[in-house]
């Protein structure tokens, strides 16, 4: 049994994997390039909220620490949208109390920190792995700033390090190691709206607001101080973009004609725009996660996608919970585990990769559609008639951590076929809401079969 773990990066996933392990019994230390944030700042434009959902919670409420995060965190029940004359609409994410919960990435790594040395692992700061020899697990780690050299002593090394992991740039040196990245036109720049009078949310706390403009949308999520923390996806070249607005009168200009409800709340527009960094959005796909049973990749290491559908963490997270299943029913016996883990996991990152990139799609082209927002009623009506023979496909990937990403993209495109048909019949084409309507809905539904999901934890 391998005892000794290294995990590089002490970041989201890295914390929570080091304080599973750790519970288990092994001896874990995470090396971190960053010095501990818990006693700095985090970098002004990198904060930004994400949202924890039920893959996310499983996998903390795995760990013990679903109350620690909880206590960080605001639940959102559905997307407010904004249109351009400052109308408001609001879309439940689901039914009864189901919500995604706004969590501050600063905060909630923090969180993590705290918890996974409660937990006995132990956290090297301003350590920057510079080497690792994928075939035994060895790495090497050089103070930040200064000529301390560590290498780890471990029996496994983790790659937890992000999307642009110094782990998997060892790995990439080793024979068939496959590779690629994919950058979206699209960039992200974050905003602010602060907390009123009293810290009063300027906007309805419980929802994720959505400024959707075909190419382009803002988004903001609540803080616990009453503040929203708003991203801008924009494109980086062309018109318009960032490029174009070089100058505050432009900037000034551009949110008044297209965001005019959210300017007289954003009062350091101008400033957050040319003071925040404007950072890139990747799509990561690589293989094998695992060499040699000594060196693995998980998280963004292994798969780091775009924000759009809000699972990169709650993907990462479930990482975490499926490989603490897998050497459960390995006996913690690692190469089995390893094997297990990566035939699970593979799979689901590339649906939840290419589920993400045309999320973006719906939120910022679709979502004041009239033909998609008259879809969507259907579905949910589908779902709450049929639950055992519908189920949306935002419902399966937020809300149903038993179903795998890559079986919810399969199931979706079945039902895209179905609604495609249902939509065809002339008494649903023309109101869908009437009893001729419904009879000729529940008659094609009378035909379907119950959905049997494939699992996506070891057998």
């Amino acid at each position: 049994m391998k005892q000794r773990i290294t995990i590089v990066g002490a970041g989201l996933v890295g914390c929570l994997l080091g304080a599973m392990l750790a519970k288990r019994g092994y001896t874990v230390e995470i090396f971190e390039r960053r010095a501990d944030m818990r006693n700095s700042e985090v970098d002004a434009g990198r904060s930004i909220n994400l949202a924890l959902s039920d893959r996310g919670l499983r996998a903390l409420h795995a760990a013990g620490l679903a109350d620690d995060i909880s206590a960080i965190a605001i639940p959102m029940r559905g997307r407010m949208t904004h249109d351009v004359h400052g109308t408001q609409a609001f879309f439940p994410y689901g039914i009864g109390d189901q919500a995604i919960n706004s969590v501050s990435r600063g905060e909630l790594n923090k969180t993590l920190l705290t918890c996974a040395e409660r937990c006995g692992v132990h956290i090297s700061f301003d350590m920057r792995c510079v080497d690792v020899n994928p075939h035994n697990g060895k790495g090497v780690f050089q103070q930040v700033g200064a000529d301390l050299i560590v290498e780890s002593e471990s029996d496994i090394l983790i790659g937890a390090d992000g999307a642009f992991s110094g782990v998997r740039d060892q790995m990439l040196k080793t024979d068939r190691f496959e590779y690629s990245q994919s950058f979206l036109e699209h960039g992200y720049k974050e905003l602010h709206i602060p907390a009123g009078a009293n810290g009063a949310f300027m906007l309805d706390k419980n929802a994720l607001h959505i400024w959707p403009r075909q190419s382009y949308m803002m988004i903001a999520l609540p803080n616990l101080d009453g503040s929203f923390t708003c991203t801008l996806f924009f494109p980086h070249e062309g018109s318009p973009s960032f490029r174009e607005l070089t100058s505050p009168s432009n900037v000034q200009l551009f949110f008044e004609t297209h965001f005019p409800d959210a300017v007289p709340l954003m009062p350091s527009l101008v400033q957050d725009f040319f003071f925040n960094p404007e950072s890139s959005l990747v799509t990561i796909r690589c293989s094998p996660w695992t060499i040699n049973d000594s060196t693995m990749l998980i998280g963004d290491a292994a798969h780091a996608i775009v924000p759009f559908y809000g699972q990169g963490m709650n993907a990462g997270f479930e990482d975490c919970r499926i490989l603490l299943e897998c050497l459960d029913a390995s006996n913690d016996h690692w190469p089995t585990a390893l094997a297990m883990y990566e035939d699970l996991r593979k799979p689901a990152a590339d649906a939840i990769a290419e589920l993400a990139v045309s999320n973006f799609i719906e939120m910022r082209d679709k979502v004041a559609d009239e033909e998609f927002l008259l879809r969507k009623k259907i579905e949910m009506y589908l779902y709450a008639a049929y639950p055992e023979k519908f189920v949306p496909l935002y419902t399966m990937v937020t809300f149903l951590p038993d179903v795998p990403y890559n079986e919810a993209l399969r199931v979706n495109r079945e039902q895209t076929t179905l609604m495609d048909a249902l939509r065809a019949i002339p008494e649903v084409a023309a109101d869908w809401t009437t009893p001729a309507s419904k009879k000729a809905i529940d008659a094609v539904m009378a035909t379907r079969d119950v959905i049997e999901f494939a699992s996506g934890s070891p057998a």
